[in-house]
């Protein structure tokens, strides 16, 4: 059997515990879980992710294995979103213990574009390689969109996350030529096609050579194209195909959150919040009273990027001069937040002299 496919057991077996979605739960009729036949023929269960195994001792080096952590503890986890070197180097400034690599953000930030497939796996690594390196113990969570093409590109791009020192990634089932997940229009694939990526996602990362705690997050954009009720269904079956945390797109209203968090226990949810967008305005403490485990703020630092900067350029522009978008910030200060004093040190500690003074 090939490496990570022995975790999946047929749902007759019974010498693993297994996830079955009840008879009594929405979208069902007593018999069937739904009116699209979907076969149901292996469940996912590693004994290694077991929550139980990441509530105690000391928080990882390993970012994966910190998510991990960071999900069987107690609290909410709060990734606020990043487009870039600045904004991560904010975000840590800060004091977040998490952050997320949203795709409309990586679009934006290196290609200057919306977010309608344009971005490469390429673009989305490159970016995850330079986040990740600022902070290699502080998880980032990076989207992967549609996997960037079939089965075996989503096994790729599990490969190169994990490479690049992703801890955990989310996976969707829009068809490729998706859009931002708070945009209209959105067409998404049949139901088995999404648990082939998930699958492919699962089997990728427990065949990686030397074994990864990596996440996998399944997500799915379905509530607005098929419902909520189709939507909690598509999630249920993503964890029984592997999935660790469900990512369920658009949640309209409170009630419709805690719904779903009742519906797909004991698995963690991840709930997207975004200015403007079809998700209400959760704060943090609010998300996490309505059963959510994670929060991520996708456009927070890309919007801010977007008012600052064009209000420097009009004062720019009117002024002549730059000298009150500076707000007293000289270059030492600038440098100062994108870590200056980590490479002055390190030089000093090898014996260098060439920064004595900067």
């Amino acid at each position: 059997m090939a490496p990570g496919l022995d975790f999946f057991k047929s749902s007759e077996t019974t010498d693993v515990p297994v996830v079955q979605i009840s008879a009594d739960e929405p979208g069902t009729n007593g018999t069937s879980p739904a009116p699209e036949v979907t076969p149901k023929p292996d469940v996912y269960y590693n004994a290694r992710f077991d929550p139980k195994n990441f509530l105690e001792g000391e928080l990882s080096f390993d970012a994966a294995t910190r998510l991990r952590q960071l999900l069987a503890r107690p609290g909410i986890v709060i990734a606020p979103g990043i487009c870039d070197g600045i904004s991560a180097r904010c975000a840590l400034e800060a004091g977040f213990d998490c952050m997320y690599q949203s795709g409309a953000a990586t679009t934006a930030s290196r290609l200057g574009m919306p977010d309608l497939a344009i971005a490469t796996l390429n673009d989305f690594v490159q970016s995850a390689q330079m986040v990740c390196s600022l902070s290699p113990s502080t998880p980032v969570i990076a989207d992967a969109d549609t996997g960037f093409g079939g089965t075996a590109m989503v096994a790729r791009t599990v490969y190169q996350y994990i490479r690049a020192g992703v801890a955990g990634m989310h996976i969707e089932d829009q068809v490729q030529t998706k859009r931002c997940g708070h945009l209209m229009g959105k067409q998404v694939v049949s139901r088995e096609e999404f648990l082939t990526r998930i699958r492919a996602a699962v089997i990728a990362r427990d065949s990686f050579p030397g074994g990864s705690n990596f996440v996998v997050i399944g997500r799915t954009d379905s509530a607005q194209v098929l419902g909520m009720e189709e939507a909690v269904i598509r999630l249920k079956l993503a964890a029984d195909a592997g999935a660790d945390v469900c990512f369920i797109e658009g949640v309209k209203t409170a009630e419709l959150l805690t719904s779903t968090v009742e519906a797909l226990k004991p698995k963690p949810v991840l709930v997207n919040v975004i200015s403007g967008g079809l998700t209400p305005s959760f704060t943090c403490k609010e998300a996490e009273a309505l059963g959510a485990k994670i929060i991520i703020f996708s456009l927070v630092s890309c919007v801010a990027a977007v008012h600052g900067i064009r209000a420097a350029m009009q004062s720019l522009k009117k002024t002549g001069t730059d000298f009150s978008s500076a707000k007293g910030m000289d270059p030492k200060a600038f440098f100062e937040v994108m870590g200056l004093e980590d490479v002055v040190s390190l030089d000093a500690r090898a014996g260098g002299s060439s920064f004595e003074v900067v």
